[in-house]
């Protein structure tokens, strides 16, 4: 089987693009940033890189071409970028989604649409189902672009599946382990990661009490190979992650614990890190119990296990020597 996958070169992307490979298919990735954390594949015969945007229409057509299933991953993610840019992340994940679905549409080919667990907002019912309501705050909150620019992309999905486009849509939560962001930046294991290793303050915005649920990337990676090889997933939404629940506050305390860090905890504010345009999330729990029943997987990997392959991975690239600290937590 032929394999596309848009924002390949990523962290989930790149775990994704080693799975198939090791099926024994042939795995095209399109990404417009480095081929850093797919170099250890570019060796591989069936493997290619192709740097691009999935706002190039012309090199889509011809990679949706050749494929016989597509991945779409490629977004703009992350909080800073949420709040400094939210024109950016409406622009390349409305369009660039749009873009990928009519080229699949003309070439007849499945698509699996990387979404989010952060399309449930702030509902407060807990743990959502896919079919659950969607609870946003004001336009006028950044905050809130990213979720919007996933959810017009899930709806492009299903527009697309009602005229014969087979398509699946996965909900993300909070995915981590080896390769997952630079230190001190992006997600926020990867924050108190680096802050941890590098003994600096780990900062847990608010009272840190917000939950989340950990998926670790092999448990995501069996998911989300399943939604795309298995017959029977096209039109549905599939919550991908784990519902044990782990406070913000008892993360940090975790690496702390698992790094042997000297790291004290610190308390700040959303407004001082990122004022008015940032609201958090108190709890963000998934009902997988179609993720087991359908896809037949269950994450079952624990916390401190994956992050001790996680913190052991980055110290293999010696994070611990290189500059200091530029970011700060939050639990999304």
């Amino acid at each position: 089987m032929r394999v596309l996958i848009t924002g390949g070169a990523g962290f989930v992307g790149s775990h994704l693009a080693e799975a198939f490979l090791q099926r024994g298919d042939e795995v095209t990735v399109l990404d417009a940033g480095t081929d850093h954390k797919v170099c250890h594949l570019l060796a591989q015969p069936r493997f290619r890189f192709v740097r691009g945007s999935v706002l190039d229409n012309k090199v889509l057509d011809w990679l949706v071409g050749e494929a016989d299933l597509i991945y779409h991953l490629a977004a703009v993610v992350g909080v800073e970028h949420y709040v400094s840019n939210p024109l950016k992340v409406l622009q390349v994940n409305v369009n660039g989604t749009q873009n990928v679905l009519r080229a699949a549409f003309g070439h007849g080919c499945k698509v699996v649409f990387g979404s989010t667990s952060e399309v449930y907002g702030r509902n407060g019912r807990v743990p959502w189902g896919e079919d659950d309501d969607r609870v946003l705050g004001s336009t006028r909150v950044d905050r809130w672009c990213y979720a919007t620019s996933k959810a017009v992309g899930e709806h492009f999905c299903f527009a697309y599946h009602r005229l014969g486009l087979p398509v699946t849509v996965l909900r993300f939560f909070n995915v981590y382990g080896p390769r997952l962001d630079s230190l001190c930046s992006g997600r926020v294991v990867s924050v108190f990661l680096g802050q941890a290793l590098r003994q600096e303050p780990i900062t847990v915005t608010g009272d840190g009490t917000q939950t989340r649920c950990f998926t670790y990337i092999a448990d995501c990676i069996r998911a989300t190979v399943a939604a795309g090889v298995q017959t029977g997933t096209e039109g549905e939404i599939f919550n991908i992650g784990t519902d044990v629940e782990t406070k913000i506050v008892d993360l940090a305390r975790l690496i702390v614990k698992l790094t042997g860090s000297c790291s004290e905890i610190r308390f700040v504010s959303h407004a001082e890190l990122y004022g008015s345009r940032y609201e958090d999330v108190p709890r963000r729990v998934p009902d997988v119990s179609k993720m087991r029943k359908i896809l037949r997987v269950e994450a079952m990997t624990p916390l401190a296990e994956g992050l001790r392959h996680t913190i052991a991975w980055f110290r293999a690239q010696g994070v611990e020597q290189t500059g200091a600290a530029v970011g700060y937590a939050f639990g999304s």
